[in-house]
């Protein structure tokens, strides 16, 4: 199974599993994508993105190591800091088969109008 997780915030490996009920972390292929978000939008115009990106970088190594320890194949994206963008982006280089969204119904919602994959709203 080739599994995108949106991760805004820090997800870790049993949040991951409870939103795949009946299917198992080991051997599973997983990106980790961490939108580089900014703060501020004054930030944003000011292309002051260092921060943000060392945020998401970071965001997504600990998510991916979490994910590792329970056997799945980790890797991380920092992505833009669109969520639906940073999505799309990766869907060009990891055919995922599901993607996961963790705490946000509707950014699921535009998630799934944005792309052809399965697309879970998890907790």
């Amino acid at each position: 199974m080739r599994i995108l997780v949106l991760a805004r915030d820090n997800v870790d490996a049993a949040r991951v599993r409870s939103a795949l009920p009946g299917d198992d972390l080991a051997d599973a292929e997983v990106l980790v994508v961490a939108p580089a978000e900014q703060e501020s939008k004054l930030r944003f115009w000011m292309s002051d993105a260092d921060d943000a990106i060392a945020d998401a970088a970071g965001r997504a190594q600990e998510t991916a190591a979490g994910l590792e320890a329970e056997g799945a194949h980790a890797r991380t994206e920092t992505g833009e800091a669109d969520p639906v963008v940073a999505v799309r982006d990766a869907l060009a280089t990891f055919p995922a088969d599901r993607i996961l969204v963790f705490g946000d119904e509707e950014l699921a919602q535009q998630v799934r109008s944005a792309v052809d994959v399965e697309v879970t709203a998890a907790r």
